[in-house]
């Protein structure tokens, strides 16, 4: 009998191992799939890049729809950010203080609701508090994709032309990193070129 519990802790470490290998093959596979090659994969890819014009379905009550809007648009114009999240992620609660002190802020914030079903989306946020200015419903992973996350939470600060910025990865909790994101949408714009002469 004692030689069985020797045996638990090389289980669990191949359990970890199997685990990882997978997650592993999951990003390799989302990034065959978007054309990236394996080795070309970067978390911050999007950084500098436009964000992307995924059309999502509105949370309206418990439901998705009927509403629709892009990423993009969701953003009216405005500096934002984008959070994705999900009622059944456990470090998405850990984060909700620090988001509902960035709304308090008047911060914009766009919440997907990431591989998640709308009626418990609804009561994460009924529970929590709805820290975001507009929730989109994500419930294939589609946005997940363009947008490149490895899990949620993930948080992508976007300027008022539509660009990603900064990028989080992680629950946010710690204040500088949640500054940082701030400081990064509220940056003015970069003076246009002059004309050099001679």
């Amino acid at each position: 009998m004692n030689r069985w519990f020797a045996l638990i802790p090389l289980l669990a470490l191949g359990l970890l191992v199997a685990f990882a290998a997978l997650r592993l093959g999951d990003v390799a596979g989302r990034n065959l799939a978007d054309g990236r090659s394996g080795n070309a994969y970067r978390p911050d890819a999007l950084i500098g890049q436009p964000v992307p014009e995924t059309v999502l379905p509105i949370l309206t009550g418990a439901t998705a729809g009927p509403g629709v809007v892009d990423l993009k648009t969701a953003g009216v114009g405005k500096p934002m950010l984008i959070n994705v999240f999900a009622s059944w992620c456990a470090p998405c609660r850990i984060e909700h203080p620090q988001l509902m002190a960035l709304k308090a802020r008047g911060v914009a914030i766009v919440g997907v609701a990431w591989k998640d079903d709308p009626a418990a989306t609804r009561a994460f946020l009924d529970e929590l508090g709805d820290s975001y200015s507009i929730v989109l419903v994500d419930r294939e992973g589609r946005a997940g994709l363009d947008l490149g996350i490895t899990g949620a939470p993930e948080t992508f600060a976007v300027d008022a032309m539509g660009k990603v910025v900064a990028k989080s990865s992680g629950p946010l909790i710690d204040q500088a990193e949640a500054d940082r994101l701030v400081a990064a949408i509220q940056a003015p714009p970069r003076p246009l070129p002059t004309a050099v002469t001679r």
